[in-house]
Order: C-alpha cells, then structure tokens, then sequence
C-alpha cells in the first residue's frame, strides 16, 4: 500500500461482483467507504467527472450485490458515474488510466469490458437500450454471459430529455419486468431546470408518506415487510392526490419512492424485493447527492462534476497556467458584446451554459438567455420560432450534442430559410472524453444543406469576426465552429467586423504548392511552413474561412497558379475538401493535371488521449502536414531530399 492510496482491506477482496456475494450487509457499509474512497484518489490523479460517480457508490454497491452481472445489464445513462462501477467489474488495477490514451474510457463502453452491456456518454438513451434488453431476453435472444434482467440507472436531468419520456411511454405499453431507477440528485451539470425537476421537487415535499406511494396504491407486495403496515395507512391519505409517482404509474410503472440512495439499509431491501417480485416496469426514485462523501466536491458549484487532477487533502486543481483565453469564454464575451448593442439577440442552449460560455451572456440578459435543459431537439425547432418571431437566436451547442438536434437543423430551420446562428463549441477532436464527444460530424452535416452558410474559426480573433457576421446575418441560418480550450494568443479586436459572406483571406503567398486551411488546423500549418522554408519550400497559405458557400475565385486561382493544392480541416470526409474536390471537378481542373489532397479526419473513431495525440492519429500535426506536402512534390522522405 503506497501513502497516497487509501486503506481498503474489504475492496481488496473484491475482483468481481460476484464476490460482493460473500459480505453480509454491515461489510457493505464498510466497502461503500472504501469504494468511495478509491474513487476519490483515482480521480485525483486522473482528473475526470468526480461529483456524479460519489453520489452512486452505495447504488452501485447494492445493484452489484443483488443482482448477477455481467448477466443482469446495468445501463448507465451518460456514464459520468461509471468509475465506481468499473472499480467493482475488473478494471480496478486499471482505474489510474482513466481518460488517458490507451487507458479506461471515461465512460461505459461495450469493448471494454462484458460488465458494460451498452456504450454511453450522450445522456438519456438508458431506458430504451434497458427495453431493448428486456425484449431481447424475452424473445430467445443470446449473449455471451447471457440475458437477465435489465436495470437503467438514469439522473434527474437525464430524465428532462425527451427519449426518456418515449422510453417509458413504449415499456409501460409492452409491460416487460424492468427495472428504471431514478437517481435524482437535484443536479445536472447546471441547475436543473424546467417543469419535471420542479415536479420531483414538489415529491420531496409529500414525505414521509410517500415512501411508499406504489404500495399505497396496492402494490403492497412489492414491498420489504416493514414498509407494508405504513404503505397501507398512507393509502387514504394519498387518494386523489397528484403528486408523488402519478406521472410514472400513468406512463404504466409501478413507482417505489423516494428513497435515501446512500442508505443500503434502505436500497439493498427494495432492490432485493424488486429482484424476487417484479413482474412488469418497476421504477424507484432514490435520492442521492452529487459529489457525496468529499467535501471539496459538494461544496462546488457543480458539485465536482468534471476536475482536472487534484490534491485529495484540500481539493485544490492543478490546472495548467493559461497563455490564452479559451475559445468558449472567446465566444461568451463576443456575444455579449453584440447583445449589448441589439436587443433582438437571444441565446439558447441545452443544459451547458457554462461549457457553452453563455453563463457570461445569463448574468447579463437572464431574460434573454433560455436553458431548455438536455433537449436538443426542442431547442433547434424553439430557436427556428424565436427566429421566425424576430428575433435574433444564437443556439449554441457542442458540436456533438448537436448532432441530436438534426432533424430540427433540416426540417425546421433550413427548410424554412430561417436566421438561426448556430454556435457549435468543441468542434474537432476533444481530448479525455474521446469519440463520443468529438465534433468530426458538423462540417459535412451541414455544409450539404441548401442555404446554410458554414463557418470555421481558424483563431480567436476569427471567432470574433464571425460571432459579428452571424448577428449581421439575416438571409438564412449560419454556422461557425470552434474548438475545445485554449486560443493561439493573437490580439483580439475590440468589436467584432462582419466578414464578407464565402470570402476568404490569404495567410501567405508562396510557389507550387497551396495549403488551403479550414479552422483551427492553421497554426500547425503556419508551423509546417517554417520547417518546409528551411527546405526551400514556400506553400502559398491561405484561410477559407467559409464551407459553404465556397470562395469560389479564390479555390480556382489557387488551383490555376500551383502545382498542387491540398485541404485541411477537423472534420470527417464529405465535408470541406469535399466540396472543394466537386467545384474543382466541375470545372474541368483535375483535366489540366492538378494535384490535389484533402487532409480530413481519418475513417474512424478516435479513443481518448490529449488532443495533440488525437491529431497524430489524424495526421493533422505539423509535421505530417510537412510530409503531405514533401510527398505531394514528389519529395520521397523530409530527412532524404531537399528541393
């Protein structure tokens, strides 16, 4: 046992849930502070979402304890709080490689382990996937370790996306044993928001009579002996009332709850009971608090809901120092700037004021900044009405999320031509939380419909150009994109200038070779430039600025007066080079012995590592774009030949 680990002689008898089996329930106690206390000294070395996984530990303990994994499923929705979990199912000498490269995912995830039935990290899909399980079971379906039952651990800002809600309204209609439980914390990464979290709200205000509402209305035997005598004198009291698990029994589950989730003497008889009765959809609500156990944690803000490494003794970040401000707060502080000059301007997002920076914008114009909680969907088609309303809406969303919201992209907004800006963060390659959260997606998404006008911020200063453009921009909806943390350090202006609609901007005049950037891929090829120099080499640099619509006349000159040209962006094939490569057909330029290459990401799905590694694997790092260039001359190798 090293100092910096903790004392826990219980979990080091533990290599799998099944050896949960040999503890009586006063152990548990003693494991469940010594899981939490693992977790907590993993994270700390790890960094990683910290708050979510210390509010389940009793929950994870007790559903591994009562029920057979990996034969019985237990989904996770979103996976922020897997990390106990995955302590538990086999991958505890791994636990110090969350996040890293070739490391534990930061969420669940099916290659990993035969303990993680379902991949996540987008939220609210666990009860269709849980469903999905069920049925399958029912019908003869196979699996390796086998099918049993199947248990959705979903939060209460979970549960405000609308999936939920479809989930539930299908497995009361096909009446499957399935379980669904409720881990409501009160605490999704922002406040929670909307009419279910106050609904949950008014439930806590009915106990203690309430405990027991399902029983109370007759399902009595579903329930561990002590409860049944106060369940029963609970029923006249609860007769009429529209409170309590109503919304849930009308959905068609029987309701158990609330329920203290870091009680076991609580959790591991109702999980029991539930284990040997139910029959159809059983869901219990269990209270929990995010961040539970570490102090640090439950006195944040968001309760500790993603950290960077950490002191476990005070709880004190070791964030390295920033050269630049980040893109995001770039972003936040540019759209407060416009709205202070435009009253028509509105922001929305969906559940990330902070991880989008309109937390600056709500502070400012809290009537004018809408937070329609983790419903993508609803907040395109609401964005495309503020629009249609005259208004002026900046619906920003990670690039990722978006992808949730496409339909309402196409049907609601560009089909109608109308002026929803679109400020998509974390565009490109993300870093710890891996594919799940890579925005590779937006570029081609969106660059294909008719009317959208597609743009990439190649630094901070461009970002503030283009957050003035699109408030400038009336004719249809806009798109600009940028990435995940810090800028490049340039000056940024103090007012942003709209930019010439599908015109870009030349970087640097060179000879027989034209780079044509996309995004933020233009500082590694200004770098890529400096060592080709040494070599004699001088690419002609230039910064589309715009997907769509293309700068046309600056493509085709490009093209016209070098040898090759080659494309770069931070996005997936069918985007930008993309459309490059159609104009360049379509006018006959390949004919006259162009030649031309577009840098995009690979065809795959890229794991987790810092995002430097991440475009290694991409071959977008300056070095590689040097070789592109050197191998697109004909030049065999950077150390063999000089031009």
């Amino acid at each position: 046992m090293t100092p910096d680990r903790p004392q826990t002689p219980l979990l080091d008898l533990v290599n799998r849930p099944a050896d949960l089996k040999q503890f009586s329930d006063a152990q548990l106690h003693q494991l469940a502070g010594e899981l939490r206390a693992e977790t907590i000294s993993a994270v700390s070395v790890t960094g990683g979402h910290l708050g979510a996984g210390l509010g389940v530990v009793e929950l994870t303990l007790a559903l591994h304890a009562v029920f057979d994994t990996p034969r019985d499923k237990i989904i996770w929705d979103v996976g922020h709080q897997c990390y106990p979990h995955k302590i538990l199912t086999e991958r505890r000498n791994r636990i110090r490689t969350l996040r890293q490269k070739d490391g534990l995912s930061g969420f669940t995830k099916r290659s990993e382990s035969p303990y993680d039935p379902f991949g996540a990290a987008h939220s609210s899909t666990s009860i269709s996937a849980a469903l999905g399980f069920a049925v399958a079971r029912d019908l003869g379906g196979v699996t390796p370790e086998g099918l049993g039952d199947a248990i959705a651990v979903i939060g209460d800002g979970s549960m405000s996306a609308g999936m939920a809600f479809e989930a539930m309204n299908n497995a009361g209609h096909l009446n499957k044993r399935l379980i669904v439980i409720l881990n409501d914390n009160e605490m999704s990464i922002a406040p929670p928001v909307g009419a279910l979290s106050n609904y949950l709200s008014r439930i806590y205000a009915e106990e203690p009579f309430h405990d027991l509402k399902a029983a109370a209305k007759g399902a009595v035997s579903l329930l561990p002996e002590p409860f049944r005598e106060g369940a029963k004198r609970a029923k006249e009291m609860l007769k009429g009332m529209a409170v309590g698990g109503t919304l849930f029994e009308e959905l068609g589950f029987s309701y158990i709850g609330p329920i203290d989730g870091h009680d076991l003497d609580q959790l591991l008889p109702v999980l029991r009971t539930v284990k040997a009765r139910a029959t159809g959809p059983i869901l219990i609500h269990a209270l929990t608090k995010k961040g539970k156990g570490y102090a640090p944690a439950e006195q944040a803000r968001d309760k500790g809901h993603a950290t960077a490494k950490f002191d476990v003794v005070t709880g004190k970040q070791q964030k390295a120092p920033s050269n630049a401000p980040s893109y995001t707060s770039v972003f936040g502080k540019a759209l407060v700037d416009e709205a202070s000059r435009d009253d028509k301007i509105v922001a929305v997002t969906a559940a990330m004021p902070d991880g989008t920076g309109l937390n600056l914008f709500a502070e400012r114009y809290p009537s004018r900044c809408f937070d329609v909680a983790i419903a993508e969907q609803h907040g395109v088609t609401f964005s495309a009405a503020l629009a249609a309303g005259g208004l002026k809406p900046f619906c920003a969303m990670y690039s990722t999320f978006l992808q949730r919201g496409y339909d309402q992209v196409v049907h609601d907004v560009a089909i109608q031509r109308l002026p929803v800006r679109f400020a998509i963060d974390r565009a490109g390659l993300v870093g710890a939380d891996g594919a799940t959260h890579a925005g590779s997606f937006d570029i081609a998404y969106l660059s294909n419909l008719p009317g959208m006008v597609v743009m990439a911020a190649a630094d901070e200063a461009e970002l503030v150009h283009m957050v003035a453009t699109a408030a400038a921009h009336d004719e249809g909806p806009i798109a600009f994109r940028y990435p995940r943390g810090e800028g490049v350090g340039v000056d940024l202006p103090e007012h942003g200038q709209v930019l010439e609609i599908g015109k870009g901007r030349m970087i640097q005049s060179g000879a027989r070779v034209a780079i044509l950037s996309y995004g933020t891929r233009l500082a590694e090829v200004q770098k890529a430039a400096e060592s080709l120099a040494a070599r004699g080499i001088t690419p002609t640099i230039a910064d589309a600025r715009f997907a769509k619509p293309l700068d046309r006349d600056l493509i085709l000159d490009l093209s016209a007066n070098h040898e090759a040209l080659i494309t770069i962006e931070e996005g997936a094939i069918g985007g930008f080079g993309s459309h490059v490569a159609q104009l360049l057909a379509e006018k006959g330029v390949f004919d006259t012995g162009l030649k031309y290459r577009s840098v995009v990401l690979p065809d795959d799905f890229i794991d987790q590592a810092n995002p430097s590694d991440m475009y290694d694997v991409a071959g977008m790092n300056a070095e590689q774009i040097e070789s592109k260039v050197l191998s697109v001359l004909g030049i065999a190798s950077i150390s063999e030949k000089r031009a």
